[in-house]
């Protein structure tokens, strides 16, 4: 039986129509999810502040704070409006109690200053939005532009005044250009990459481990080139032009999964609610 849209229903940010609906129930996007957590760390009080006070180093507690991040995004992406604020309510009360220390000056900073906050939500924003149209999924120009811009109220879900952040592709473009001066890959940040290719996993899940360095590598070879230099590894155009053509023979063959399986019951909501509006 399908969803039959009510005028009076609560879809949270987004709802039928909007290209964040569109986008995120694919299953390909789990790759921008992970090649996000890659670009954020390259921020160095972002990932200095997510080490000293997270489980994220901890390699038997690592999965865990994974689902929780997960859930996060599933809430922010389909949940109602009191679901959104109740989840965001808790974020930012977690944020406001944490600091970190700067190793280079010994300074104390907070964990949501706006630049850290910033970088995190466009790391998300710049991932899955790279990753849907390099894989075929059906977005124009003015697709992408709509999505940045929806994307601003999922920012403010966190903390950020809507205002401050891009609301195109272009402003997050020019945004990177005039971080790139400002960031590195911390020690930190190279031991996160390196586990990625190891990764630490529940033991009913204990095949992922076998896949971690093919995937590592693949994931790794979606990011921009630059933030690949910084890590220390090759940024040839030839990465590039291999990882979009895997990324599309990903997109294509999951196209072949029934969408009863292809997707989450969220993303199926979401599909039936858009094809009755």
């Amino acid at each position: 039986m399908g969803y039959r849209e009510r005028v009076d229903e609560d879809y949270g940010l987004f709802g039928p129509g909007s290209v964040t609906w569109h986008v995120m129930g694919e299953p390909v996007l789990i790759v921008g999810g992970i090649r996000a957590l890659l670009l954020q760390a390259l921020h160095p009080r972002t990932m200095w502040g997510t080490a000293q006070n997270s489980e994220l180093m901890d390699p038997s507690a690592a999965w865990a704070r994974l689902a929780r991040t997960v859930e996060f995004v599933r809430v922010r992406t389909y949940g109602t409006t009191a679901e959104v604020d109740r989840i965001g309510r808790r974020v930012r009360n977690l944020h406001s109690r944490l600091t970190g220390v700067d190793p280079r000056t010994g300074a104390t900073f907070r964990v949501d200053e706006p630049e850290n906050l910033l970088w995190v939500h466009l790391g998300e924003v710049d991932s899955y939005l790279d990753i849907a149209r390099r894989a075929g999924v059906p977005l124009t120009t003015a697709d992408a532009d709509r999505f940045v811009d929806e994307q601003r109220r999922a920012a403010a879900v966190v903390g950020l005044d809507p205002a401050d952040v891009p609301a195109s592709v272009a402003e997050m473009r020019d945004y990177y250009a005039m971080m790139r001066g400002h960031i590195f890959a911390c020690d930190e940040a190279r031991a996160g990459l390196r586990r990625m290719f190891n990764p630490a996993v529940p033991r009913r899940m204990l095949p992922l481990k076998l896949a971690g360095p093919p995937l590592g590598t693949f994931i790794v070879s979606t990011l921009p080139r630059w933030a690949r230099r910084m890590y220390g590894l090759p940024g040839l155009p030839t990465s590039d032009l291999a990882a979009t053509l895997a990324l599309k023979g990903l997109y294509r063959t999951s196209r072949v999964v029934p969408e009863r399986y292809r997707y989450s019951p969220d993303a199926r909501r979401a599909r039936e609610l858009t094809r009755a509006r």
